[in-house]
């Protein structure tokens, strides 16, 4: 049987592979065929943590809650990206309690702000993914689909795993299939029916199979995995990318650290077969109110890809370093994603405070000396290119 295409939007399709589609609501309709271009730009960002002091700088007077300025320094960024995804680290929530750590229950807002700055997918595999039970999976796929999210990586049952897994994205003619695992979940079952996938090696084999007989252009791997607050990837983490290419996969995106880790594409060989692998094993914080040292930021990595005689390579990439920005305004703390590079200059436009300056500065030089050791180029931008109001 021939797969399903879904609609997300005017230019952003997904397939199912199944006979049904029941999904809810039912936003989703059959289109027709997509456009063919030969360039594709892909921006991934780090984790999209609510923690409590999130949840009050949204709070506004009237109770309600409202995500939108936290993006506003960086929407025009992800804005020239044909595609932005993120891992989001928290579960959703339409009724109190919105809490933090150690259990996130964030208000529905968030995904409004989100999709507002451009946002397209959110892998959802993840720590925290079980973090308000079954309400929280369902809740959370329910309202990343009522704001016209692709999402993958949880489920609400089998039979839509069946369907929706693996993810196939097209964009401007190119058939992208992603893949979402995480290592744990803090510890709590997955309650039934819904689905969480597990950093299981013998079934992310198989879907990579699956994936393949799909026949993407192009296959993505998110993984949730590796040691909380540590700056460099391990061993093991290494042969598995190395698996995961035999495997299939072209890109390998890793979360959960919460710090960046390196951008490596290495090289090796494996039966006579020679393979260069692109792996950002962590993206550390694209929002976040940890306080922990090295955790008061990340990148957003962005990837370029091309299309040459229907075959598609990796043109180029760039990672752009993002910091917390937490000026206080009426008199409590506010959480912005601020890329770094276009308030470098002299003139302190946001008229940082010494000690924030400092503290965005040392942050800076330390990914960019570890994106240096392994010749991964910044994309900086200028405040124009902003386009602030």
């Amino acid at each position: 049987m021939l797969p399903k295409i879904l609609l997300l939007s005017s230019s952003l399709l997904f397939i199912s592979h199944g006979a049904k589609m029941t999904l809810t609501p039912p936003q989703y309709k059959p289109v027709f065929e997509a456009k063919n271009d030969e360039k594709l730009r892909l921006m991934f960002a780090g984790d999209i943590m609510s923690q409590g002091l999130q949840i009050d700088a949204a709070r506004k007077s009237d109770g309600s809650f409202d995500y939108t300025p936290c993006f506003q320094y960086i929407k025009s960024i992800l804005e020239t990206a044909d595609l932005t995804i993120g891992n989001l680290e928290c579960t959703l929530a339409d009724v109190p309690p919105y809490t933090g750590a150690p259990n996130f229950r964030s208000p529905d807002q968030l995904a409004e702000a989100l999709k507002k700055s451009s946002f397209d997918v959110l892998m959802t595999a993840n720590n925290h993914t079980l973090d308000a039970g079954l309400y929280g999976v369902n809740h959370t796929i329910e309202t990343l689909r009522k704001n016209k999210f692709i999402q993958t990586g949880t489920f609400k049952n089998a039979a839509e795993k069946e369907i929706l897994y693996p993810l196939i994205i097209y964009k401007k003619g190119f058939k992208i299939a992603l893949l979402n695992y995480t290592l744990h979940t803090n510890g709590y079952a997955t309650p039934t029916p819904s689905v969480v996938n597990r950093l299981d090696w013998d079934l992310i084999k198989k879907d990579h199979e699956k994936a393949r007989n799909l026949q993407p252009d192009f296959i993505i791997t998110f993984l949730h995995w590796g040691v909380e607050h540590q700056l460099n990837e391990e061993a093991w983490q290494r042969q598995k990318v190395r698996e995961l290419k035999e495997w299939g996969s072209d890109l390998v995106i890793g979360s959960h650290p919460h710090v960046t880790q390196p951008i490596k594409n290495d090289a090796f060989t494996n039966n006579d077969k020679s393979y260069n692998v692109l792996a950002a094993y962590s993206l550390g914080n694209f929002i976040s109110a940890q306080p922990f040292p090295n955790t008061e930021g990340g990148l957003v990595f962005e990837v370029n890809l091309k299309k040459t005689e229907n075959k598609v390579s990796i043109e180029d990439y760039y990672y752009i370093p993002v910091v917390r920005y937490t000026p206080k305004m009426d008199g409590k703390m506010q959480f912005f994603a601020l890329p770094v590079s276009p308030f470098e200059t002299e003139n302190n436009v946001l008229k940082m405070p010494a000690d924030e300056r400092l503290k965005t500065t040392k942050f800076v030089q330390r990914v960019r000396k570890q994106m240096d050791v392994h010749g991964i180029m910044e994309h900086r931008f200028s405040l124009a290119e902003l386009r602030l109001d």
